[in-house]
């Protein structure tokens, strides 16, 4: 293999993604503006194999904003139609990361031909990427869920709360599992060095599908607080007083992991991850 190159390389993947390809050209948005495809025409494409797509707007209710709708359409689609192009120019495996949200979650578990109904502006520039990256030979598209990485996500948030003695409301109509970024990091280089037969994978924690209100009940159980601190309530009730718009979730994220099983990778058990996580995080405080 010769050169790398990591886009969004400081985000929660990005970080991951640097400690399994530590020689990897790492570009973020400060540096290098994906969705300028002037920027990608003057640069040295020479000798890069594999690029590993880390970059996206990822604030879902954000995106049902003017301001964010834009932005959504620029990172997750134009910037994708950028790599695309130049992957399909110069010959190079493109790795892309998308979402279960490409789906309205209306069947309880989804597999890798599930056809593409995504509900929210978010959604929608998710389901676009993967449309653009499939077009090309080499591509890799892992589908992910609930995302837990460096930096602030659910499980912070959730600890931080038990920690003050809050006792939050919880969704507990929205089903699925964590994903772990470092999972997403190792799935991404045994597909690549496996030389795994290109196309949609997905990629989630394994284990019991649950919802949002039982992983803030097994947070805080891992941190030493009482898990009936936990009250479950529906989406509905949730954002019923919601001043901006909010955009739809799907009620059921579970993804089927049987195709990225059979190449020979395991995803973790989520539960073992966030054990490992909660440990991590308390050590770093």
């Amino acid at each position: 293999m010769n050169k790398v190159m990591i886009t969004g390389a400081y985000g929660q993947l990005g970080r991951e993604l640097q400690i399994l390809y530590p020689d990897a050209v790492c570009i973020d948005r400060d540096i290098f503006d994906l969705t300028d495809w002037s920027q990608f025409s003057n640069y040295n494409w020479d000798d890069f194999d594999l690029i590993l797509n880390a970059a996206a707007y990822t604030d879902v209710d954000g995106a049902e904003t003017d301001q964010g709708r834009r932005d959504a359409w620029a990172a997750n689609a134009t910037a994708v139609r950028n790599l695309a192009k130049v992957a399909a120019q110069h010959n190079i495996t493109l790795v892309h990361i998308s979402s279960e949200y490409v789906f309205d979650g209306e069947t309880e578990v989804h597999d890798e031909n599930e056809p593409l109904a995504p509900l929210g502006v978010y959604a929608q520039t998710k389901a676009a990427a993967e449309e653009i990256v499939s077009v090309l030979d080499n591509y890799y598209i892992l589908r992910i869920t609930w995302a837990i990485g460096a930096g602030k996500n659910f499980v912070r948030t959730m600890a931080g709360l038990a920690e003050k003695g809050v006792k939050p409301k919880v969704v507990n109509d929205q089903i699925g599992r964590l994903t772990f970024m470092d999972e997403v990091a190792k799935a991404t280089k045994h597909l690549v060095d496996t030389k795994a037969n290109y196309g949609i994978y997905n990629l989630t924690g394994d284990g019991e599908s649950v919802a949002w209100n039982e992983i803030a009940a097994e947070v805080f159980e891992l941190v030493g607080k009482s898990r009936d601190d936990v009250t479950g309530i529906s989406t509905e009730e949730y954002f019923a007083n919601a001043e901006a718009k909010i955009s739809p979730r799907p009620h059921f994220s579970t993804l089927n992991l049987d195709k990225i099983k059979a190449t020979g990778f395991k995803p973790k058990d989520w539960r073992e991850s966030l054990k490992e996580y909660i440990k991590k995080f308390q050590e770093e405080k």
